[in-house]
């Protein structure tokens, strides 16, 4: 009994740390922006696939015996920084293509919120077009080693998801509470039309806060494929509107809340499939969130707010 606890104790961990990565990028732009920035679960798409060009690439060279050859361990991480910039870039070409118009017109939160929609649309489809439906096998760059601890059982990938999503939520507190960049971040969540009045360039605060909150999703996209290394391109729709749940329970705007509420989302799941079908998972998980939302609709650590007429 208590050997099945701890098995399903760390399954829950693991896939804990995945909302929990996917969900601090939708905290971190909702606390800057106030926008629900729906496209999110697509940017981790993206970032699987652009880990799996970048890798399959490094990979060919190394089995080639090519000058640039590196072994499958140094690609990893050179794909991880690698994928980390590159699916920055698409999340900052979204802010200045489709949400800073809408920003500068002063369009309503409605219409942001449909353009993000629109936005991830865009990108599965149009990873759609371009590759097709076809999935694709991530290679393995991690050679998996399996570990036995009593009558449970783990693997070398698991224990780096779990420990690479707290030092990352760590590094994102530190951010946030310790630097001037994230002084900056809590003053725009606070007044964004005072901020300019105090000298600091809104613009570029928005843009480090998307450079941030891509880069989880494509740390949580290689990872997620290094564990299940299976692409499709509508890989990221259910993973993604669960992580923004995460994001919802933990108290959306709150790095803390975003990381509390991925893994009681990841715990719940992993729990509920232990005990009832595997059919009912989502239903009894998300009836529970639920409910636990009747009683505090602001999330664990969110705060109401109150707005000035």
């Amino acid at each position: 009994m208590l050997e099945t606890f701890l098995q399903n104790f760390l399954n829950a961990l693991q896939w804990g740390s995945f909302y929990a990565l996917i969900a601090l990028g939708y905290t971190l732009v909702y606390g800057v922006l106030l926008l629900i920035n729906f496209a999110h679960g697509d940017i981790f798409m993206v970032g699987a696939y652009i880990g799996f060009f970048i890798a399959t690439f490094l990979l060919g060279g190394y089995a080639l015996q090519l000058p640039f050859a590196l072994a499958p361990g140094v690609v990893f991480v050179v794909t991880l920084i690698l994928t980390m910039v590159l699916t920055a870039m698409v999340g900052v070409s979204l802010e200045r293509v489709a949400y800073r118009p809408l920003r500068r017109k002063g369009a309503g939160r409605l219409y942001v919120v449909i353009t993000a929609l629109m936005c991830g649309l865009l990108l599965e489809n149009g990873n759609l077009a371009l590759l097709g439906a076809s999935r694709r096998s991530f290679p393995e760059l991690i050679e998996k080693t399996v570990y036995k601890f009593g009558g449970v059982t783990f693997t070398n990938v698991k224990v780096l998801v779990i420990i690479t999503t707290i030092l990352v939520f760590v590094l994102l507190e530190t951010i946030v509470r310790r630097t001037k960049l994230g002084m900056a971040m809590r003053a725009i969540s606070y007044d964004r039309m005072a901020v300019p009045l105090m000298g600091i360039p809104a613009d570029t605060v928005i843009v480090f806060t998307f450079i941030l909150g891509s880069s989880m999703a494509a740390l949580a996209g290689v990872l997620f494929a290094v564990a299940y290394p299976v692409l499709e391109p509508y890989m990221g729709v259910l993973i993604g509107w669960k992580a923004f749940i995460a994001a919802v329970i933990g108290g959306i705007g709150e790095i803390r809340g975003a990381f509390a509420g991925g893994f009681l989302l990841g715990f719940v799941e992993i729990f509920v499939a232990a005990v009832f079908p595997s059919t009912l998972r989502d239903l009894i998980g998300f009836s529970v969130l639920l409910v636990f939302l009747s009683f505090k609709p602001t999330g664990i650590f969110g705060v109401a707010k109150t707005t000035k007429i």
